[in-house]
């Protein structure tokens, strides 16, 4: 076994574990309605994704770093001689689903002495530079081996050192053992699971389980994306936010070169989750509002006529949505690290589904999104927003701004995003807010909302979209807030009071979403790397208005980092 150092000291490890430090999220419990409500056979199935989810948590923590699975063993055994540090570091390890983590203040948590966080996280060699990546890279391609050079740039390989050069291997390859016992759990789940249509992507998805072929995740993936009306939900999530490595190969003029000569697209790897859940009919009837309007969106686009879209702007919107009642999340998709995934919009645009008549699913988490502490809500808006403007803060606004931000992520170019390398994120996560922030007149027009709801959710959005501290650039969610921030200020959208409160200009808010949503629409239609990075750069700037109201928000929570309970998961795991 492996041993380790201790990172935070006991009083800190304390600290940052109470209640007041330590904000949880509750995930529904043996006894709940919802569960209950399950017919027999559902409830089976619901064992099998559980554990089907938690084996791929396994998988995703090797993603992130070597070092979490040795680390996590050494935490166990520390534990059982009664080490109070190694108790309460494993709570933090367990909420951050890692070694390394930032807090909700934006400073990095590192759980072990030495064990820093990677550009390339777990899916690179461990001392493996910028430099030598990009020059084995020149070096393979010049010495003819583009076809090993492809296999390590795709979104599903793990890369190894081949001798002097480098070597991609998939994933389903690389962890076949693992994967092949949660196409097991998948495949027992669809033998007892009461939904013909739910089963039926189980069993696609345990195939791409069995064997490294990405067109068998584009298959189960194009059937994920047609699920509408199942009682239960489960999910293999993924995205390409945590590797940095990649992204850099676009700063490199001679490797850019190399690799358009040669057709090869260096596309993030993907990190891993599971989520499992009980679909809410009530609250997925309320999502589907918006669909019959997606296309109209689409024609609204900026610049729509230069691109395509996974939207059709006049056929079925290929989308569908659905609210879900948490009982798992596992690996990235379930990693608090200063915040939680609140929903996804997948696949994403680099997923083959999409190029074989696929659409895209919204997942929305109810208890993620749920306001746990009404009183600090209030404490938080006297804090920050003028009084006169507290009639139109409603915290249900805020998702249905989330609703049209998923969707905005279906709205817009889907291709050649990787050319924008490290701000490519950064980029979509803007799109996707000033696009639901833009549609809201129109969608107003339309009948979507009423004049009362537009309200509620420009003041909304406006009073939320602030932080506790500036984020580092590699928090895609959190520098486009930050670049938003300083955008909407400069165009008067929002002012602060001589009390040092927001005071939201209402009519001033949309036209300068439209504005911004255009600016970022026309830099990834032309993929210039620097000019993303220019934008990005003049925008990302911490004013002296967001570091008034960070201060208030300092005082009013104390919470640096998160955590998920799950009951009825622990229940059904045992």
């Amino acid at each position: 076994m492996q041993i380790y150092e201790f990172n935070l000291p006991i009083d800190e490890l304390k600290k940052r574990t109470h209640k007041d430090y330590l904000v949880t999220k509750k995930f529904l419990k043996p006894d709940s309605a919802e569960y209950l409500a399950l017919a027999e056979g559902d409830k089976q199935a619901l064992k099998h994704l559980v554990k089907a989810a938690s084996i791929l948590e396994k998988i995703n923590m090797q993603i992130d770093c070597k070092h979490n699975l040795p680390f996590k063993e050494f935490l166990d055994a520390e534990i059982s001689k009664g080490s109070e540090q190694a108790k309460l570091t494993k709570i933090l390890f367990d909420a951050q689903k890692g070694i390394n983590a930032i807090d909700t203040m934006s400073n990095p948590i590192r759980l072990a002495k030495g064990i820093d966080e990677k550009l390339g996280k777990g899916v690179y060699p461990e001392d493996l530079s910028k430099e030598e990546f990009h020059a084995v890279l020149i070096r393979m391609i010049k010495d003819g081996k583009t076809e090993e050079v492809r296999n390590i740039l795709t979104q599903r390989s793990i890369v190894v050192r081949a001798a002097e050069d480098l070597a991609g291997i998939d994933y389903v390859e690389y962890f076949s053992e693992d994967f092949a016992k949660i196409a097991d759990e998948l495949e027992d789940a669809s033998r007892v699971s009461t939904n013909e249509d739910f089963n039926v992507y189980l069993i696609l998805q345990a195939k791409a389980l069995r064997k490294a072929d990405p067109m068998l995740d584009a298959y189960a993936d194009k059937k994920w994306a047609e699920l509408q009306d199942t009682p239960l939900e489960f999910t293999i999530t993924r995205e390409n936010y945590e590797d940095e490595m990649t992204g850099t190969i676009v700063e490199n003029e001679e490797l850019s070169k190399l690799l358009k000569e040669n057709n090869i697209s260096p596309i993030p790897k993907d990190f891993l989750g599971a989520r499992v859940g009980i679909v809410n009919k009530e609250g997925t009837e309320a999502l589907m509002k918006i669909k019959k309007y997606l296309p109209t969106l689409a024609q609204n686009m900026p610049f729509s006529d230069e691109y395509k879209q996974t939207i059709s702007t006049d056929d079925d919107a290929l989308q569908t949505m659905v609210d879900v009642d948490m009982v798992y999340a596992g690996g990235d998709v379930g990693a608090y690290r200063g915040g939680i995934t609140l929903a996804e919009n997948l696949p994403n645009s680099d997923k083959l589904s999409l190029t074989i008549g696929g659409g895209r699913r919204n997942v929305y988490h109810r208890q993620i999104r749920f306001i746990s502490d009404i009183e600090k809500l209030k404490e938080r808006l006297d804090a920050i927003l003028d009084k006169d403007q507290h009639k139109y803060y409603l915290d249900e606004a805020d998702h249905w701004f989330t609703i049209g931000h998923e969707n905005a992520h279906s709205l817009g170019p889907k291709e050649g995003s990787e050319k924008l390398g490290k701000y490519r994120n950064i980029i979509e996560e803007n799109k996707a807010d000033m696009a639901s922030l833009a549609f809201v007149d129109l969608l107003t027009e339309l009948g979507m909302y009423t004049p009362e709801q537009r309200l509620q959710i420009i003041v909304t959005c406006v009073a939320d979209n602030f932080l506790k501290s500036k984020p580092t650039l590699s928090q895609a969610h959190r520098v486009r807030t930050v670049m938003q921030n300083k955008y909407m200020y400069e165009r008067g959208a929002y002012e602060i009071t001589k009390d040092g409160k927001i005071h939201v200009n209402i009519d001033k808010v949309i036209p300068a979403a439209r504005q911004m949503l255009e600016e970022i629409v026309r830099i990834q239609i032309d993929g210039d790397f620097a000019k993303a990075e220019k934008y990005v750069n003049d925008n990302f700037v911490w004013t002296p208005q967001m570091e008034i109201i960070a201060q208030k928000l300092q005082k009013v929570s104390k919470t640096l980092n998160g955590r998920v309970e799950n009951e009825l998961a622990d229940e059904l795991l045992k």
